[in-house]
């Protein structure tokens, strides 16, 4: 077979799954509904809880038994979650959804990836993961900005609601297709199936024995989870400098659009610098950026949030290429978990003092505690990294 048609087969997942014009107004529609900041915050903890409880045994569950079954049930999840959305007035409705999301999450994270690196090794291509995982990452970008770019009109013309409707259309395309991928039969160095209680220490010896990876992953976590609050909160950031929702989604297509660079060249500009010099210098825009938007509240602060997107670009490709070149098919899917794990680890605690400084200081105040978090991992990057990263 050509394993090839799978890696195609999951942009086409990738790109329909992504294909959500809701997302430019989802904020609105939430405050709309009631949902204050801190409400949003708490959603967005339940789903990194549900994800740190059930990261690893998805995980396992996907190198054991497959990792297609878990990229359906994320498809599937995310048509549900879409559904009730519609028809959610309460928290604890969007606390559902949030909950769903999680599981739909954590069945994905790591299957998805161990899918594509499995498909590729197949064909004798692995050696450019990273390039196709950027790929993937740009349908992603770009259904994003076919959506943002219509989602905007079509709810100025037919209200917010139309938008989820469009959305779950694209949802349940991705289900379709997903339902057609193939599991790749990889031969392991590891010969025989192992209990699972040895699938979470073999992980964790895993990481024990290096920690050069350790450190690259935790720089991922710590972009990722800073990056999530401009993902999440930049339509509350924007309205507060009063760009009207007519151009909301111009603004989501635009920083879609700026991430796409740094996801198709960042198999290129590994050869060219080191690891620690590219995920410093990553987390020191990331330090200033979110500073300036914190202290300068005017319409100088998009370009600010413009060039934290293009820099971002880079970093799910290197860090995930970085890891996935390191370890067996065998436990892929498990490992990568745990770089999910830890992401919504990270999230959790500046989830909390974002929503904090949020609630007293508005949004700004959230972004300020973001740059004070980034600072303190910089210096913590510069020290431990000096030696044991090229």
């Amino acid at each position: 077979m050509n394993y090839m048609q799978n890696v195609w087969k999951l942009y086409a997942v990738r790109f329909f799954y992504s294909l959500i014009p809701a997302y430019v107004i989802e904020r609105l529609f939430w405050e709309q509904r009631g949902m204050t900041i801190q409400m949003v915050v708490y959603t967005e903890i339940i789903y990194a809880i549900t994800i740190v409880f059930l990261e690893i045994p998805t995980g396992i569950i996907a190198d054991k038994w497959g990792r297609k079954k878990m990229v359906v049930l994320n498809a599937f999840l995310g048509c549900c979650g879409i559904f009730i959305l519609v028809f959610s007035t309460k928290f604890w409705h969007f606390a559902v959804v949030a909950f769903l999301a999680g599981i739909g999450g954590s069945a994905c994270s790591g299957a998805e990836n161990a899918l594509l690196y499995d498909s590729l090794l197949k064909s004798g291509k692995e050696q450019s993961f990273e390039k196709h995982l950027g790929r993937l990452n740009m349908c992603e970008f770009l259904a994003i900005i076919l959506a943002a770019l219509s989602g905007s009109l079509m709810a100025n013309r037919f209200g917010f609601e139309f938008n989820y409707w469009v959305s779950f259309v694209g949802m349940f395309i991705s289900l379709c297709i997903s339902l057609v991928l193939v599991e790749p039969d990889i031969q392991s160095e590891i010969d025989m199936p192992i209990p699972i209680k040895e699938y979470i220490k073999a992980s964790v010896n895993f990481f024990g024995k290096n920690p050069s990876i350790c450190i690259v992953l935790l720089s991922g976590m710590v972009i990722g989870s800073a990056l999530n609050f401009i993902d999440e909160f930049w339509q509350l950031y924007i309205s507060r400098l009063g760009v009207p929702v007519i151009y909301f989604g111009l603004f989501l297509a635009v920083l879609s659009f700026l991430r796409l660079p740094g996801n198709i060249i960042a198999y290129a500009i590994k050869n060219r610098f080191s690891y620690r010099v590219l995920l410093s210098a990553v987390v020191f825009v990331f330090t200033v950026g979110f500073l300036y938007l914190s202290v300068v509240k005017d319409y100088t602060s998009l370009g600010m949030i413009f060039l934290i997107s293009i820099v971002s670009g880079i970093i799910e490709p290197i860090v995930t290429g970085y890891l996935h070149h390191r370890i067996d098919s065998s436990m892929r899917a498990t490992i990568d978990s745990f770089q999910s794990l830890g992401l919504r680890a990270v999230l959790i605690v500046v989830g909390l003092g974002f929503g904090f400084f949020s609630s007293k200081f508005d949004i700004f105040g959230g972004y300020g505690f973001i740059s004070f978090i980034c600072g303190v991992f910089f210096v913590y990057f510069l020290a431990s990294s000096k030696d044991i990263i090229q």
